[in-house]
């Protein structure tokens, strides 16, 4: 039989407790200034925080048990999720101008949840509640005065759940991107799904993908700039990825070089549950070096549009480290 897990989290923080207790109060809302999104899946609730309000942050599910405004909410977890018990976060008074935040975790793993939560459960419970301390310590503060460090298993996990490219159609909603050319040689679409808290920006969304590329497509770049003058193609730059056109959720970047017209659209749509990136690619060839050369391209452009867009994604849930200052 597993044994009952003990794991607790504080923080002092230099406020009166009545100060900290309106932020917990507001966990689970949708301006909930403590749970650690874009990193995490947001904790939500079937109503507004109160004993028997039904909710959980992905997998994890669990209701709310016992509510003292501005000073305690007690969960306890749902039976699926393999732990039998609940968890706690509460307010601690200190003195007038001192109070210390503590989340207490009790609970049984059962099922699968016994391998689980020393393989990476563990890691990753302690990442989420060091990143809440960290997000009420900047909440009251302005600063954090050391944030907390995601282990390897923890940002794995995250890029699992956060960082998923997947091959779409061209969407509808690109109309920058459509109307730019009419017959393309070549013509794909890739996405990647975020979870709320990230930028909405399509331009910022284009910088990260376009601006801000993986190491790897670097040295590709270099090494096409190098060979593809032996065959007449010219080099690429920065000029390559210049906005042409721009609407409140798409961007429309590309080139027209001798040998080849480039457009490529960087479309967000947002919705209650996360963000959907979607950058889609036309291309034309204008000679016979350009067509030469976009038979090679087919080849490894999926594999470099992937790469980018998810290190953009990663970029942007960003779980290395929770952010030092507001």
């Amino acid at each position: 039989m597993s044994s009952t897990v003990h794991n607790v989290h504080e923080r002092a923080l230099p406020v009166p407790a009545s100060v900290v207790g309106r932020l917990v109060d507001r966990i689970g809302a949708a301006d909930d200034p403590l749970w650690p999104v874009p990193a995490w899946m947001p904790m939500r609730f079937d109503r507004p925080l109160a004993v028997g309000a039904d909710g959980g942050h992905g997998p994890i599910r669990y209701h709310v048990t016992g509510y003292e405004p501005g000073r305690r909410v007690e969960l306890t977890f749902h039976a699926r999720t393999g732990l039998i018990g609940g968890h706690a976060l509460e307010v601690e008074e200190r003195g007038p101008r001192t109070c210390l935040l503590r989340h207490r975790l009790a609970a049984r793993p059962v099922g699968r949840m016994r391998l689980l939560w020393p393989a990476l459960v563990r890691v990753c419970h302690d990442a989420v509640i060091e990143h809440l301390l960290d997000n009420a310590e900047r909440a009251v503060t302005g600063a954090i005065a050391v944030p907390v460090r995601y282990p390897w298993r923890a940002r794995l996990a995250v890029g699992m759940k956060s960082v998923r490219v997947r091959d779409v159609p061209a969407p509808t909603a690109a109309t920058l991107l459509h109307d730019s050319i009419e017959r393309p040689d070549l013509a794909d679409a890739y996405s990647l799904r975020v979870p709320p808290g990230t930028t909405t920006d399509p331009h910022d969304w284009a910088a990260a993908v376009f601006r801000n590329p993986p190491r790897v497509v670097v040295a590709l770049l270099r090494l096409r700039n190098r060979l593809v003058t032996t065959i007449g193609v010219e080099r690429s730059d920065a000029s390559d990825f210049d906005t042409i056109a721009r609407t409140d959720n798409e961007v429309l970047l590309g080139t027209n070089a001798g040998h080849l017209t480039f457009r490529s659209s960087v479309l967000v749509q947002p919705d209650l549950g996360g963000t959907t990136i979607t950058v889609a690619t036309l291309v034309a060839a204008r000679s016979r070096a350009g067509r030469a050369y976009l038979a090679a391209v087919r080849l490894v452009h999926p594999l470099v549009v992937r790469a980018m867009l998810r290190h953009a994604g990663r970029t942007a849930v960003a779980p290395w480290r929770s952010t030092g200052r507001a």
